[in-house]
């Protein structure tokens, strides 16, 4: 069936919509594919190191990081998490060299966990909450938040979320890490991963959106207050007594 006219200026409205709309979180991470293809190192770096022993499991892992990049540029997507994967990925490895040990692939994350965790809650104490920081500014956003006490505070329990997953993780991954259980590592570096991040996202759109509710209606309240003084110095000079047209001016003698 020939569409109509009709449903040609909706199909090209949808097209022309679809550039202005802003990618999601999701989306600027790289997508679903991109959260996959950063776990795998250590998916293979795990089996490879089951199978093959220690040195082969960290040139698979190194490996398996560059060809997700070429992968991910071939099909013109975005190289972010490759990059970013591969950055750790081969700090992991180095590591792992390093120390001549499975185990110590984790190391770096391990810490790099409780370091974030220190962050987040020093942000906290000083009263600047790292989730409505990092969100202003990566959306232009400016710190108009801050002047109200209870945008503050839901921000602060956001950031506490994001401090208690990045402290989880630690706990977890230092105690399998002392128990030198490399497999269940992996397992607790993906688990404890983006499903838990999730969590911490949720938590921060949760302050965001009641922020922005709270601050578009004191901007409101601010444009109704300035809209009836306007209007009330309107009717005071209009209402004013004007000279009579007959008076004269007073002169000095």
């Amino acid at each position: 069936m020939t569409p109509t006219n009709g449903q040609d200026v909706t199909e090209e409205n949808t097209k022309t919509d679809d550039p202005e709309k802003m990618p999601t979180m999701l989306e600027q991470m790289g997508g679903v594919s991109g959260l996959v293809y950063s776990s795998l190192p250590v998916v293979v770096f795990v089996l490879v190191n089951t199978f093959a022993g220690l040195y082969p499991a960290i040139w698979s892992a190194l490996g398996s990081g560059v060809l997700i990049g070429i992968v991910l540029a071939v099909r013109k997507g975005s190289i972010q998490p490759a990059v970013s994967g591969l950055f750790g990925v081969g700090i992991a490895a180095f590591i792992a060299y390093r120390t001549g040990s499975a185990k110590g692939f984790f190391l770096f994350g391990i810490w790099q966990s409780v370091v974030y965790a220190g962050a987040f809650v020093l942000s906290i104490v000083v009263r600047w909450p790292l989730a409505g920081v990092v969100w202003s500014f990566l959306n232009g956003r400016g710190t108009a938040w801050r002047k109200d006490k209870a945008s503050i505070r839901d921000y602060d329990i956001a950031t506490l979320v994001w401090a208690l997953v990045f402290g989880s993780r630690f706990v977890v991954q230092r105690w399998l890490y002392d128990q030198d259980s490399v497999g269940w590592l992996a397992f607790a570096r993906l688990a404890m991963g983006y499903p838990l991040m999730a969590i911490a996202v949720a938590a921060t759109v949760w302050a965001v959106r009641r922020s922005d509710k709270r601050l578009k209606a004191l901007e409101e309240a601010e444009a109704t207050e300035v809209q009836e003084t306007e209007e009330q110095l309107r009717a005071r000079y209009a209402t004013a007594p004007e000279p009579h047209p007959t008076a004269k001016p007073v002169t000095e003698t």
